[in-house]
């Protein structure tokens, strides 16, 4: 079965940042093909492309994308029709303003019937130079970002350093433990949202592949400039030895600071389970999914954790401490993941 496609809600007021992500993530897939949902075709700006259409019509972009114009009570068929195979997309962005409140969307996409998505998580994008304003105006903001994966404290450069210090310290003591990024222009790398095509399938995973640096500069341009990737840190976790089931949802129940993500596959050390547990984490929001192994795979646990400013070390440690070399354990063991098993 084909992983599901991630759903990822990108939300903010007015000014914040959002078409601005939407368009750097179209430019910068990574070859992935990405699904859009907007309410302004104009918005999206795409270089020798012309997009035609109405509300609630899709239209197929040169680039391999799909944007569409939908009203919130088709959403589920919208899903529907871009999960659809022959589409072929990898990950579905939707542009939350004008369409619904977050929480609304988030209960749309957990609560779908749909197999062939997931929730790829909320991103709330707020403007740093305007971020006291909008919490005058707008006082419900701090609820959005409770409610956040990833919050975008953008226009960073458009602030004093004090500023934006103060800015992103407030954001951190409203979302505790959720990643918070300071952004200009909105650019991020998408690798930390959904995986381009480099990137091998769960199952397969690699941390090589997986922090790929585009070494190329422009003529001119400094070479010590900042990549995407250096506010990202991605672990890699292998181990031949089955884990304990309790320990590992342990870790996945309670993430690190900074995680966003977490997703491979997992071996447990229990009686009579010979399946591949593959998981994916996306902030608070887990889901797991029991499978065969097949004669090619290494019967072994593969998890990749991914987020910004991550205590490897620590992440390490606990993992490690889910590693199982004692006796063989009882399926009781499994109770809690069977809580997170898709049906």
């Amino acid at each position: 079965m084909k992983n599901p496609i991630p759903v990822v809600i990108v939300a903010g007021y007015l000014g914040s940042g959002k078409t601005t992500l939407l368009n750097h993530l179209l430019h910068n897939s990574g070859g992935a093909r990405i699904g859009v949902v907007v309410n302004d075709f104009g918005s999206i700006n795409i270089d020798s492309m012309l997009v035609a259409g109405q509300v609630d019509s899709m239209v197929s972009l040169g680039n391999g994308c799909l944007c569409c114009a939908v009203d919130v009570s088709e959403m589920d068929d919208l899903f529907a029709r871009l999960a659809h195979p022959r589409s072929e997309i990898d990950v579905i962005v939707v542009e939350a303003s004008g369409l619904a409140e977050p929480k609304s969307l988030i209960r749309l996409v957990l609560g779908s019937a749909n197999p062939h998505i997931a929730y790829g998580g909320l991103i709330e994008v707020v403007d740093a130079a305007e971020f006291a304003e909008t919490r005058e105006r707008h006082p419900e903001i701090d609820q959005h970002l409770r409610l956040a994966d990833l919050v975008l404290v953008n226009k960073a450069d458009r602030v004093a350093a004090e500023q934006l210090s103060a800015t992103v310290a407030t954001v951190r003591g409203i979302v505790e433990q959720v990643p918070v990024l300071a952004t200009a222009e909105a650019r991020i790398d998408p690798r930390l949202l959904f995986d381009p095509k480099t990137v091998p399938a769960t199952g397969q995973l690699s941390l090589d592949q997986l922090l790929i640096e585009d070494h190329h500069h422009e003529p001119g341009e400094p070479r010590t400039h900042r990549h995407l990737h250096d506010d990202y840190d991605s672990v890699s976790f292998v181990t031949p030895t089955p884990l304990h089931p309790v320990r590992l949802l342990e870790f996945l129940e309670d993430l690190p600071v900074g995680v966003f993500r977490v997703k491979g596959f997992a071996r447990f050390a229990v009686a009579g389970e010979k399946r591949k547990f593959v998981v994916h984490n996306v902030g608070r929001h887990l889901r797991i999914r029991a499978t065969r192994w097949v004669a090619s795979d290494l019967r072994e646990t593969q998890l990749v954790v991914i987020g910004t400013k991550l205590d490897v070390e620590a992440i390490r440690g606990r993992l490690d401490a889910a590693v199982h070399t004692g006796t063989v354990l009882e399926q009781q063991a499994m109770l809690g993941i069977h809580r997170y098993l898709e049906r």
